[in-house]
């Protein structure tokens, strides 16, 4: 039996969604960008990359936060694993439409392959037919589903 959230008299009302896991990830930018000053103090000159790769780190949490956050204030109500009384049914519906079997990423993942192997050791010849068959299966996997529209 489905929880009527509109009869439940919560003691605040239900942010929108993806809070939690927007400030989540804003907290870990803090966290990384503390440990990568604190890095760069007590590691010096002699290792710059663990440097460079915690404020990279930093950046990407960063990203994600705000893409979080950015995304929460667009949702027009709260998500049910957002309420405290939701029940798994109160999920339950159509989360959109996932590929059954697919051949196209195989083969789109053999042509980066060689693609790279092409370019880490410049064969101009290798990279133009490979990216060449990269983008065949680039759009052979985003037209996989589509039809035409029909002609009577």
């Amino acid at each position: 039996m489905a929880v009527d959230h509109a009869d439940l008299e919560p003691s605040a009302p239900p942010k929108r969604g993806l809070q939690v896991e927007a400030w989540i990830f804003l907290a870990l930018t803090g966290f990384f960008a503390l440990a990568s000053v604190l890095y760069a103090i007590f590691a010096g000159a002699t290792e710059p990359v663990g440097v460079v790769a915690l404020v990279l780190t930093t950046g990407l949490s960063l990203i994600i936060g705000t893409f979080l956050l950015f995304s929460s204030r667009r949702l027009e109500a709260a998500r049910p694993e957002d309420h405290e009384n939701a029940e798994v049914s109160d999920g339950a519906g159509d989360l959109g439409f996932f590929s059954p079997g697919s051949y196209w990423p195989f083969g789109m993942a053999l042509a980066a392959a060689f693609t790279a192997v092409a370019t880490a050791f410049l064969l101009v010849w290798m990279m133009v037919i490979t990216i060449g068959f990269l983008l065949v299966t680039i759009c052979g996997l985003q037209f996989e589903y589509h039809r035409r529209p029909t002609s009577h």
